[in-house]
């Protein structure tokens, strides 16, 4: 896929750029705790300045639902990016007026009044056809930039030409947040490793008694469906179960924890792979010459629950697989567990990433090749 890059821009010396960022960062008592989004973003900042450009970045911060909210304010990943880049500025909350995610052409020409040049830096955002994505490429000379190029080109590459074998290792909670992309990577992929929540709903397709555990009704024929198909999917063959008195999150108040292989009883609830599982998915991770990673094996936050993730996330880092990791969750995991530069791509959008895979476009990408075939007429 061919995007508008930096140096198609038009001289920028005494220009104002426009950069759309993802700074939607978690903060905690006031201070950024995970600064990856706002240091991925560094390399295209830099360069605009060096090139004399007056910059200035845009982002969104949670859900403030239209309105004004001091939870969701910019002020404390403004103050993290003033420590690096000062001459950097950066404009309230996006979403905190309702035109943003209705993608208004009224708000479109507010944002990019007085911008002479429009940059895209925000992968984690641009599945969204929101008005700081899809709007200001329409009235604006527009670029890509270099993050966001790394990952199109990353996740492309994954669809177009991985190195074989091709491994995917999907989690999670439901198997409707994932059904589109593991029909679309079957095409591609040789084997699909399925953990977290959404293996009980292919686990009770394929007759296994799951207890109390997250089940989706509604996509138990889906599952049957690809099972009798054949699709190439390693489910668990153990799990780690919770008692009915247990509380997820909760060990102070109690519950038993045990490991089952086969059927869990009636009130137990599957909360992790077990260690059979961990051990043929590091199996099948170590023999791939490509893995992609979306998704937990189990409830990590919990630790008598983290072994399975914990597991697989070292079994990618010890493989000299091209590895990938499609970020939310699964790159939290990765980074509670040291394990983050252990492999060769974490990405910053969860959903970006996978509708990227899925549909092979997002709205955002499409609305930069459009400002550069507009510029080109």
């Amino acid at each position: 896929m061919e995007l508008p890059s930096l140096e198609t821009l038009p001289p920028l010396r005494g220009r104002r750029v426009l950069v759309r960022v993802d700074f939607n960062v978690p903060v905690r008592d006031g201070s950024v705790v995970d600064d990856t989004r706002i240091r991925t973003s560094l390399p295209t900042l830099e360069w605009l300045l060096g090139q004399g450009a007056e910059v200035v970045a845009c982002s969104h911060r949670g859900r403030p639902k239209g309105k004004p909210d001091p939870a969701y304010s910019m002020d404390p990943v403004r103050a993290e990016l003033q420590r690096r880049l000062p001459a950097v500025e950066l404009m309230e909350n996006l979403r905190f007026d309702p035109g943003e995610e209705a993608c208004d052409e009224e708000f479109v020409r507010k944002l990019v009044e007085g911008f002479d040049v429009y940059v895209n830096e925000a992968f984690g955002a641009s599945h969204r056809a929101h008005a700081s994505i899809v709007g200001p490429p329409r009235h604006l000379p527009s670029a890509a930039g270099r993050w966001l190029q790394r990952e199109v080109e990353v996740l492309c590459g994954l669809r177009e030409n991985p190195s074989r074998p091709f491994v995917a290792v999907l989690g999670g909670a439901k198997v409707s947040d994932k059904i589109g992309v593991i029909r679309a990577l079957l095409s591609v992929v040789d084997r699909i490793v399925v953990g977290g929540g959404m293996c009980f709903t292919f686990l009770a397709a394929a007759g296994r008694r799951v207890g109390a555990s997250l089940v989706e009704e509604s996509m138990i024929d889906e599952c049957r469906r690809l099972l009798e198909e054949g699709a190439p999917l390693v489910l668990p063959t153990d799990v780690v179960g919770l008692s009915p008195d247990g509380e997820i999150g909760a060990p102070e108040a109690g519950g038993e924890v045990r490991v089952f292989e086969g059927d869990l009883p009636d009130g137990w609830r599957g909360l992790d792979i077990g260690p059979a599982s961990v051990e043929a998915f590091s199996e099948v991770i170590a023999a791939a010459s490509t893995v992609f990673w979306n998704g937990p094996m189990g409830v990590f936050e919990d630790e008598r629950f983290a072994a399975g993730t914990r597991g697989v996330g070292e079994a990618i880092a010890a493989s000299e697989a091209f590895s990938v990791v499609g970020g939310g969750d699964s790159a939290a995991a990765l980074s509670s567990l040291g394990l983050a530069d252990s492999v060769d791509h974490v990405s910053t959008g969860g959903g970006a990433s996978l509708e990227l895979l899925e549909k092979g476009d997002l709205p955002g990408l499409e609305a930069l090749r459009r400002s550069r075939s507009e510029r080109g007429r």
